[in-house]
């Protein structure tokens, strides 16, 4: 498996601080291989411990490698074959052997969840379509996840069941990992390799928002007028809630926290816990594109600050000081900069898509 440094986002030399103070043209997917996004990114080297593996079939493997390889979070991946009637197998016997085209993908779970990967995964797919995937055909072209984590099957099956309720019945197989045997060296970061290869996956949505959605917009007028002057203080002109005055300290019924000003999901209940430092504290945010990071070196100190996506609204900062069981990061938000939404309210509220996130 090849190894890599890794961790696409935070914390580079940081000084611990306690408070918070589906078909696609070869073009697109050449523009796309490789390249980052403009924002800055924050590099540390991510605990070993951080790291999962899942490995996805979803027909022909450049392309899924591809895509995944843009995913921020995503460590590591290899192509190979999974699941077949033999341990061993090669690209010439697959349609003997049976094995299915995957991809074995190893992920950083502080930076992303397996839901958000599994919700990649529905995307870039026809989870209604046997053997088949694109204009490639063949049992080893089906689609399937494979787990070797007994814990992983209660995610997956979750996320099964929410995309049947877009889907219908669906053809995706769900098995524990037999065999994942690697794929010949020119399999391997093809697309890289090749950038104007074949590709049956537009690897461009890898850099899209997983939901579609509209964000609330405001002038700074009616901001002043509609925010409390905390509120504004604290989005607007990066100021800093006194610690232990958020009422949000002591929230933790299920659902999420949204920007006080876009509405933009940004944390999961679930992923709160009590840090002690005084202001609310996540794990990591509910999607990792929510989140942009900036350097701040403000009041003699480094630390990175956080700020909503849609919004560019300050929020807090993210420290490496966090429970090592979810990953080892602190995100200490501001509650001023939050509204939380009950999980019974989210459906109404327009954030149904956020319901499989949350549980």
């Amino acid at each position: 498996m090849k190894k890599l440094l890794y961790g696409m986002i935070l914390v580079f030399s940081i000084i611990l601080i306690s408070s918070c103070s589906r078909e696609a043209d070869n073009t697109e997917n050449s523009n796309v291989i490789n390249e980052k996004t403009e924002q800055k990114e924050l590099i540390m080297t991510s605990n070993n411990d951080n790291v999962r593996t899942i490995y996805l079939a979803g027909g022909c493997f450049w392309g899924v490698e591809g895509y995944f390889t843009q995913v921020r979070g995503v460590v590591d991946t290899d192509t190979g074959y999974a699941n077949g009637k033999t341990a061993e197998t090669n690209y010439h016997e697959l349609k003997q052997t049976e094995h299915a085209e995957a991809v074995r993908i190893d992920y950083d779970m502080s930076i992303i969840s397996l839901e958000e990967i599994l919700l990649h995964y529905f995307r870039i797919i026809d989870p209604m379509t046997l053997n088949q995937q694109g204009n490639d055909r063949g049992v080893q072209y089906r689609t399937g996840v494979y787990y070797t984590d007994d814990k992983d099957l209660e995610i997956i099956e979750k996320v099964f069941e929410y995309e049947r309720t877009i889907h219908g019945d669906i053809v995706v197989e769900i098995e524990q990992l037999q065999h994942f045997v690697l794929a010949e060296n020119y399999h391997q970061d093809y697309l890289a390799k090749n950038p104007n290869g074949y590709c049956h996956i537009n690897i461009n949505y890898a850099n899209a928002p997983l939901f579609d959605e509209e964000f609330k917009k405001f002038t700074e007028e009616e901001l002043k007028e509609n925010l409390d002057e905390l509120s504004y203080a604290v989005l607007r002109e990066n100021a800093t809630e006194k610690p232990g005055t958020s009422e949000l300290n002591d929230e933790y019924r299920k659902g999420i926290y949204v920007d006080k000003i876009t509405g933009e999901a940004l944390f999961a209940s679930k992923d709160k816990f009590e840090s002690g430092c005084g202001w609310p504290s996540f794990s990591k945010p509910i999607l990792n594109d929510k989140i942009d990071y900036v350097e701040d070196d403000s009041l003699g100190m480094q630390r990175i600050e956080v700020r909503s996506n849609a919004g560019n609204n300050h929020l807090g900062h993210v420290f490496n000081d966090g429970p090592a069981d979810k990953g080892g990061l602190r995100y200490c938000i501001n509650g001023a900069s939050l509204e939380f939404i009950p999980y019974e309210e989210m459906e109404k509220k327009g954030y149904k898509d956020y319901m499989i996130l949350c549980e």
